[in-house]
């Protein structure tokens, strides 16, 4: 019996060790798991700002420049030959369709005399491959031809018809040519310039005249470098006649070029005019002001930009202190131009915003920072 109680007793010892090692295991995860659930807050951090002001309107840029042809083309022959008449100069004014030089046709008619001798022969040759072809489907049929002379007849009759088939697109192509000799104009408009007189032998592609069509007019300015950057595509234009007060036209920029001149390090400006009025002449001295629309404008430092997402989600931000939570959140903001320096900003910031301009890129929404340096803008 004392045995027995031992063991009992032993037993019961285990097990309660046991349970007690499972109960004290899961108080330590259970603690263990608390702590993790409960993240660190996000360190504060020092960062730079700057405090968002309106700016004054920007002013009027001036320019002088002339007037272009919005659209100019240069007309030439597709094929060689000697020119034998022009009938437009400088200056002159031409119709969509008209004539405006001829090449001497006539190696390219004796082409099309040829041709059409190849297929007069050619169409010859296919109605007597016609008619044999029948005679033998009509001998075959009373038994009297063989099966061998019923497919030679039959294949005659097919080369034949290619023949003809090629002869004739021969002969179209013939008077295509014929046609190359004549030049016409594709659109209404004014010659410009000319690059070749009668008598001349001239090249294929080479420019016979230059014509300004009539569907546009260009303000054009040369400008440097530091004025480019104030320019923007579609910026409004006022343009005025040098030496006629009181004419004026309205356009917009429809073109800056990305390249300067080689020369004068100057770029080109193309303003497109919306209404000339016929005082607008081709090389015409004109004045213009470019811009200056009357609103003010928001600049921050480029630095404060920060991105997020890609592709098509991609979006432009900057991150704005709270200051009374010394908190930051990220704001959507359109942004008109930029530059390695400034950002010029459309819409998302108002004037007082501190914007965040350097540490931008370690922050989280929702993070307390502390203001390590201030400006305004």
């Amino acid at each position: 019996m004392s045995g027995q109680a031992a063991e009992k007793s032993g037993g019961a010892l285990s097990r309660y060790l046991v349970v007690s090692t499972l109960v004290v295991t899961g108080v330590v995860l259970s603690a263990c798991g608390r702590e993790d659930a409960k993240a660190p807050p996000a360190p504060v951090r020092p960062v730079r700002t700057v405090t968002v002001a309106s700016q004054p309107p920007a002013p009027a840029l001036g320019f002088t420049g002339h007037i272009e042809a919005q659209d100019r083309v240069d007309l030439s022959f597709r094929i060689g030959g000697r020119m034998a008449e022009r009938h437009a100069g400088v200056g002159a004014t031409v119709r969509e369709g008209d004539v405006v030089a001829r090449l001497d046709p006539e190696n390219e008619l004796n082409d099309l005399r040829a041709a059409r001798a190849a297929l007069a022969s050619a169409e010859g040759l296919r109605r007597e491959a016609d008619g044999q072809y029948q005679r033998q489907s009509q001998l075959l049929a009373r038994n009297v031809a063989t099966r061998a002379d019923f497919e030679a007849a039959e294949q005659a009759r097919l080369s034949a018809r290619s023949q003809v088939t090629a002869a004739q697109a021969r002969v179209a192509s013939a008077e295509d040519i014929v046609g190359f000799t004549t030049l016409r104009a594709d659109a209404p408009g004014v010659v410009t310039r000319v690059g070749a007189e009668p008598g001349e032998v001239v090249a294929p592609g080479r420019m016979i005249i230059q014509l300004a069509r009539r569907d546009g007019r260009d303000a054009v300015f040369e400008a440097p470098a530091d004025v480019v950057r104030s320019l923007h595509l579609d910026d409004a234009a006022t343009v005025m006649l040098a030496g006629q007060a009181g004419v004026t036209a309205h356009g917009r920029v429809r073109e800056i070029s990305p390249q300067a001149d080689p020369v004068t390090r100057t770029f080109t400006v193309r303003v497109g005019l919306s209404d000339p009025s016929p005082a607008f002449r081709l090389g015409a001295a004109v004045t213009a002001r470019i811009g200056g629309d009357g609103k003010a404008a928001i600049h921050i430092p480029a630095t404060a930009l920060t991105q997020r997402g890609s592709g098509k989600d991609l979006e432009t931000g900057v991150w704005v202190v709270d200051p009374a939570a010394q908190t930051v959140s990220l704001r959507k903001v359109e942004v008109l131009a930029s530059d390695p320096a400034t950002a010029h900003i459309g819409k998302g910031l108002n004037p007082g915003d501190v914007v965040i301009t350097a540490g931008a890129n370690v922050l989280r929404e929702g993070q307390q920072v502390r203001l390590g340096g201030a400006e305004t803008r």
